[in-house]
């Protein structure tokens, strides 16, 4: 079994393409995929991977996508142990429609995680993007990939590249030798 796994939440479809970019650059052999909704079992399931790749859009008042919320919920009950676990967050959000909680879901999730003992990395600048505000932003960066496939697809697959040079310290150097 690999030792990294991307979960995500989608349901405009636009975090699983997302999701498809990014498991496409570390390929199957090292790189499980799972879809929130169709594929996820049980925290156990996360818990089996050294690495993890969290894709979540934003929705409402800057809130987690659906699929995030019941496992969201209850891991905040359950408190599970991700000490040792490095997680890295993408995320797709609309900065003209919704620049006022641009990707503020992926701050929910770092914030989730950190409680939970996890090493959260993969922190991108803020330059290049526009926004009102972002409850992603810490430390003068975004805590994980922002792209907006609404308005700056264009930019999409560059981001995803500088981003995954971002990871490589962090990941195993074997799994991004294809980005």
């Amino acid at each position: 079994m690999a030792k990294m796994a991307i979960f995500y939440g989608s349901t405009s479809g636009i975090t699983a393409s997302l999701a498809t970019k990014i498991h496409e650059y570390f390929g199957e052999d090292l790189c499980d995929i799972y879809s929130m909704e169709e594929d996820f079992d049980g925290v156990e399931q996360m818990l089996e991977y050294d690495y993890l790749l969290f894709g979540c859009s934003t929705w409402g008042a800057g809130e987690v996508q659906n699929d995030w919320r019941d496992p969201l919920f209850d891991m905040s009950i359950e408190k599970p142990d991700f000490s040792g676990k490095t997680i890295a967050l993408f995320g797709a959000g609309d900065y003209v429609t919704h620049g006022e909680n641009f990707v503020s879901a992926l701050g929910i999730l770092y914030d989730h995680f950190q409680k939970l003992g996890a090493t959260l990395v993969g922190e991108i600048p803020l330059d290049g993007y526009t926004y009102e505000y972002s409850f992603a932003v810490r430390n003068d960066k975004f805590v994980g990939l922002p792209i907006d496939e609404v308005n700056e697809s264009d930019k999409t697959d560059e981001r995803i590249a500088n981003w995954l040079e971002v990871l490589k310290p962090h990941f195993p150097s074997t799994s991004l030798e294809a980005a």
